[in-house]
C-alpha cells in the first residue's frame, strides 16, 4: 500500500524541528488566520482553509498513512517552521471531526509526541495539535503553551473547542512527582457531567490494563491541570477536556505505553459515538 508512516513522520517532527526549534510569538491576527484556516478545514471547506492559511504562509497537504490507509491533511508551516515554532495540526479525513487529542511539550514531556500520534491513528474523527517548539524556547515562558492564550496552539483548540469537540491533553511526569500512580487523570477546570463521565471511562481503561491511576476528582493529585488554559477555555464553553499525565517509566516503556494508548483511544471512541 503507497503512504507514509504517520506516526514516524510526526514523531520525526518532533525531534528532528521541535527540539531546536526557535519560538517567535504570533500576534493576535496570526493565531486567529491559523485557527480560522482550521476551522474552515474542519467544516470541509479545503479551498477557503488554504486562501486562509496561506496568509500566515502555511499550507496543508495530504497525506495516506500505509498502516490504516486512511488520510489525514496535515497543516504546517511552509516557511519558517524551524523559526516560527508555532506548531503542526493533523486532521482526520473521511469522517467527521469529533475530537482532539493535543501535545503541548513534545520532546519537554518525553515521548508525549509518541503517544498523541499513536492515539490520532485510533478513532476516526481526530484533529491532533502539536506545539511546534521546546516549552523552554523564546523568552521566559512564552513558548509554554499549556499555560498561555496567546499562541497559535491555544487558538486552534479554543476553535475546536467552540465547535463542541472535546480533547484529551498528554503531558508527562517524573516518576518521583507522584510514585504511586503511573497516570495522572483530571477533567482541568471542568466540572461538567459529560466531562466527568469522560474522565471516570478514561480512568477504567487504564485500571483495566493494571496501571496506577489517581482521579483528581476523587483525591488530590499532583499535577491536576487546574491552571491549564486549554482546560479553562473549554471549561467556559462546557466542552469535556482531560488532562492525562503519564510517569517517565511508562512513556520509556514500548509496551507500556501501547497499553496506555490503547486506553485512550477506548476512551476517546466514547465521544465518535
Amino acid at each position: 500500500m503507497k503512504g507514509i508512516d504517520l506516526e514516524r513522520r510526526i514523531n520525526g517532527f518532533a525531534t528532528d524541528v521541535v527540539a531546536d526549534s526557535g519560538f517567535r510569538p504570533p500576534s493576535r491576527v496570526e493565531r486567529r488566520t491559523v485557527a480560522r484556516g482550521v476551522g474552515l478545514l474542519v467544516e470541509g471547506r479545503r479551498a477557503e482553509a488554504a486562501r486562509k492559511l496561506a496568509e500566515v504562509d502555511f499550507g496543508i497537504r495530504t497525506l495516506t498513512d500505509r498502516a490504516s490507509g486512511r488520510r489525514y491533511a496535515e497543516i504546517a508551516d511552509a516557511a519558517g517552521e524551524a523559526n516560527r515554532g508555532w506548531g503542526r495540526v493533523y486532521v482526520g479525513l473521511g469522517a467527521p471531526v469529533r475530537w482532539s487529542v493535543q501535545v503541548p511539550h513534545p520532546v519537554a514531556d518525553t515521548g508525549s509526541e509518541r503517544l498523541g500520534s499513536a492515539v490520532l491513528t485510533g478513532p476516526r474523527g481526530g484533529v491532533l495539535v502539536l506545539a511546534g517548539a521546546h516549552r523552554a524556547a523564546g523568552r521566559g515562558d512564552a513558548a509554554d503553551v499549556a499555560h498561555r492564550r496567546d499562541t497559535v496552539f491555544h487558538a486552534v483548540c479554543d476553535e475546536l473547542a467552540e465547535r463542541g469537540l472535546p480533547g484529551v491533553q498528554l503531558h508527562g511526569f517524573a516518576d518521583s512527582t507522584e510514585p504511586d500512580y503511573d497516570v495522572i487523570v483530571s477533567t482541568g477546570a471542568g466540572k461538567s457531567a459529560e466531562g466527568r463521565e469522560s474522565g471516570r471511562r478514561l480512568a477504567r481503561a487504564l485500571g483495566a490494563r493494571d496501571f496506577e491511576v489517581c482521579r483528581a476528582w476523587a483525591r488530590h493529585c499532583v499535577l491536576e491541570g487546574r491552571t491549564n488554559q486549554q482546560g479553562r477555555g473549554a471549561a467556559d464553553l462546557g466542552v469535556p477536556f482531560l488532562h492525562v499525565e503519564f510517569s517517565r517509566s511508562v512513556r520509556d516503556d514500548g509496551e507500556r505505553s501501547g497499553r496506555v494508548v490503547a486506553a485512550v483511544r477506548s476512551a476517546v471512541a466514547g465521544w465518535v459515538r
